[in-house]
């Protein structure tokens, strides 16, 4: 072998590694964001599931107070029985940066009130609702009319939730919508 054969052998040798390497790479990179993505959208469903869960169980506080506590486009406080104890539980759902959270305040004392501390954890991240200009909740009352005036606690029956979900907003697919609804059994 010579050593112009040699030099052939190593350029493309060299080459060949170079066009495999890139390639797998590329690979790993565009696997990486798709895992990434779908991964978001499943902590999403499920982030969905049980929120509009816990709202349609919606209840009377510990203390007699109306199940619902507020409402706004980006937080919902409502009392519900989360964890099957005998007492009732304040839950809000809100977003934070982002993050889909839920705080959760547990009664003490008898008779019960809530005043002790928040205890919030994350349901669900890549939440883009706010980028998106879109709500998280939407209320609708007996008839099924949207409501507007979010001080009405008394009168919503129905809640929509609609996220978006999207780990990078400046790369492809787009943002993936997740969206479902609940009626709020226990209010009369």
């Amino acid at each position: 072998m010579t050593i112009i054969e040699a030099m052939v052998w190593v350029s493309i040798t060299s080459m060949i590694l170079l066009a495999i390497t890139q390639s797998v790479q590329y690979f790993y990179r565009s696997n990486t964001y798709a895992v990434e993505q779908a991964a978001a959208v499943s902590s999403g469903q499920r982030g969905v599931s049980e929120m509009v869960r816990v709202i349609r169980e919606a209840a009377y506080a510990s203390d007699g107070a109306y199940p619902i506590v507020s409402m706004a486009t980006s937080s919902f406080t409502f009392y519900a029985d989360i964890d099957s104890d005998p007492f009732i539980e304040r839950v809000r759902y809100f977003l934070s940066a982002g993050v889909l959270r839920r705080g959760i305040v547990d009664p003490a004392g008898d008779p019960p009130v809530y005043t002790g501390a928040e205890v919030v954890s994350s349901v669900s991240e890549d939440i883009r609702n706010v980028e998106k200009a879109t709500d998280l909740f939407q209320y609708y009352d007996k008839n099924g009319v949207p409501m507007t005036d979010l001080t009405r606690i008394g009168e919503v029956r129905f809640v929509r939730a609609t996220m978006i979900v999207n780990v990078n907003p400046n790369r492809l697919p787009n943002q993936f919508t997740l969206q479902s609804s609940a009626a709020m059994r226990n209010l009369k």
